[in-house]
């Protein structure tokens, strides 16, 4: 069992169901639905084997497979998880089956539209997974990139919205622009390896190089360059403001389990990218645009709660608000403290359950009334209020109550913050105020006072829904509760980036003039 390439099992399991549906004749809805559901649980059991047999105090790569692919460029299939990786691969295993429940009829009448519906989404979770895997440059690219094309069809071709083509183009347009612009720079970082020791691909031999001063001869300028072509396509997929403005459009127009798809799944390949690539690859010059990145997610955690607040479409008010949480992430990532970072990574995980929780339960809402109206809602809490009872519990876990699992991420990112830029963690804080503001507003308009006209037909979750929604919320009071078996996974990779891109925690401040004693201040 030892010699199993469970790595490679792991995306190409929902590739081969991807394809397999695909193939099957016209008119086999439901056995397309089933079969779908089947691969992404038994994606599900790999990923919890590679989780479970990740061992906390090992290498910093586990499970490594190397194989080569294109040798006269120095490209090789190098895959290998790192803890961050592993904690990256479990939610989108955890996320794509309860996706695949939750649109369970979102395929269309068509014959073929579930098994085109339910292949797209196999087709995406195999390409976040491989990308979040990859240890090869190159490798990682081909899947960045070509993860858009089942997206843009997924949004144009299913989702509910009148503007969907639109959305999709747009969506599609910003993308492969931020692509376009990290390929000429994954060009030119083989061009500084094969002019430096022999060209390669090998993410691992890169970092190791320029730890070793392998590319002391090249210009800083240079990797600066390279760094905002990197930086710029994460910063597009992620979205980090004001790069952002395809985000809400796909995900109103999208189907509610697509919009999932995108905030909690895809786009964490952006922000994870981030704390890879960028970091590791480019350490100086991250830490060179160290301020202005975190100016820009500052920034982005006030603008997406501010813009939220005034929403009258609440799928387009809950979009707002993941713009504001990649702000705590990406801030958390670039302070470059432990706690800053770890915390980053937990939230990945934990903005992906309170998000699709969020998402998923207003979908359902709407499928039943027909209008994304925010006004069009009242009252109910009283015709649906096992409904309403988990939408309430997903929108505190969304403005980050204590007790629910994003509470300890913001945090620790508000903790690593502060501790480096408190101007910044200060400024921070203001969108927990405003999280509370945009989340109880929403709930009270459309779930309290009496039932509004045209919402008296309003049924409670079905079995089907339940489903979904039950273990999203028992994560949410797990990971809330007891966040420690998740943060052991990650504090050892954290503390790996922080020695690979020579950063340390700040020391503590000392009170100037403040009378110390062999223990400490007077109090």
């Amino acid at each position: 069992m030892t010699n199993v390439p469970w790595l490679s099992v792991l995306w190409l399991v929902p590739l081969a169901g991807s394809i397999l549906i695909i193939l099957m004749p016209p008119g086999l809805r439901q056995l397309a639905k089933w079969t779908g559901l089947v691969i992404s649980i038994l994606t599900l059991a790999v990923a919890l084997g590679v989780t479970l047999g990740f061992k906390t105090g090992g290498a910093p790569y586990q499970f490594l497979e190397k194989h080569p692919w294109i040798p006269a460029v120095g490209a090789g299939y190098n895959l290998g998880v790192d803890g961050i990786a592993v904690i990256l691969v479990l939610l989108t295993a955890i996320l794509v089956p309860l996706l695949l429940v939750a649109g369970w009829n979102d395929g269309g009448e068509s014959p073929r539209g579930p098994q085109a519906y339910v292949a797209l989404t196999l087709a995406i979770e195999s390409m976040v997974l491989i990308s979040v895997i990859a240890l090869d440059v190159l490798l990682f690219y081909v899947f960045f990139e070509a993860m858009l094309v089942p997206m843009y069809f997924l949004i144009g071709g299913f989702g509910k919205g009148t503007a969907r083509s639109r959305a999709a183009v747009k969506f599609l347009l910003y993308n492969l622009f931020g692509g376009l612009i990290m390929l000429a720079a994954v060009i030119e970082l083989y061009a500084v390896t094969e002019q430096h020791g022999g060209g390669t691909f090998d993410f691992r031999e890169i970092v190791t190089g320029i730890s070793s001063g392998r590319f002391a001869g090249v210009d800083p300028a240079v990797f600066k360059a390279l760094f905002g072509g990197f930086m710029f396509a994460f910063a597009v997929k992620a979205p980090l403001w004001p790069f952002h403005r395809w985000l809400p459009d796909a995900c109103v127009e999208a189907t509610p389990a697509t919009a999932v798809l995108i905030t909690a799944v895809m786009d964490k390949v952006g922000t994870f990218g981030m704390l890879r690539y960028c970091l590791q690859l480019f350490p100086d010059a991250s830490t060179y645009f160290r301020p202005l990145i975190v100016t820009l997610a500052i920034i982005g955690v006030i603008y997406g709660a501010i813009v939220a607040i005034g929403q009258k479409d609440m799928m387009r008010l809950i979009a707002y608000t993941s713009i504001s949480h990649f702000g705590f992430i990406i801030a958390g990532i670039f302070v470059m403290t432990s706690q800053g970072q770890s915390g980053s990574t937990l939230y990945m995980l934990n903005h992906g359950l309170s998000t699709a929780a969020v998402f998923l339960i207003a979908g359902f809402l709407v499928t039943r009334r027909g209008s994304r109206l925010i006004a069009d809602y009242g009252g109910v809490q009283n015709v649906a209020p096992v409904l309403a009872g988990t939408f309430l519990v997903s929108a505190m876990a969304t403005l980050s109550l204590p007790g629910l699992a994003p509470f300890i991420s913001e945090f620790l990112v508000l903790l690593g913050t502060f501790n480096r830029y408190w101007v910044a963690g200060a400024f921070g804080v203001t969108a927990l105020v405003l999280a509370a503001i945009y989340m109880l507003w929403l709930y009270q308009r459309v779930m309290t006072k009496p039932v509004a006209q045209g919402n008296e037909g309003i049924g409670d979750l079905r079995l089907r829904e339940l489903a979904v929604v039950a273990p999203l919320m028992a994560l949410l009071f797990v990971f809330g509760i007891y966040p420690k078996p998740v943060l052991d996974i990650i504090n050892p990779a954290v503390d790996h980036t922080m020695i690979t891109i020579g950063q340390h925690d700040p020391a503590p401040k000392v009170l100037v003039g403040v009378p110390r004693t062999a223990e400490g201040p007077h109090q």
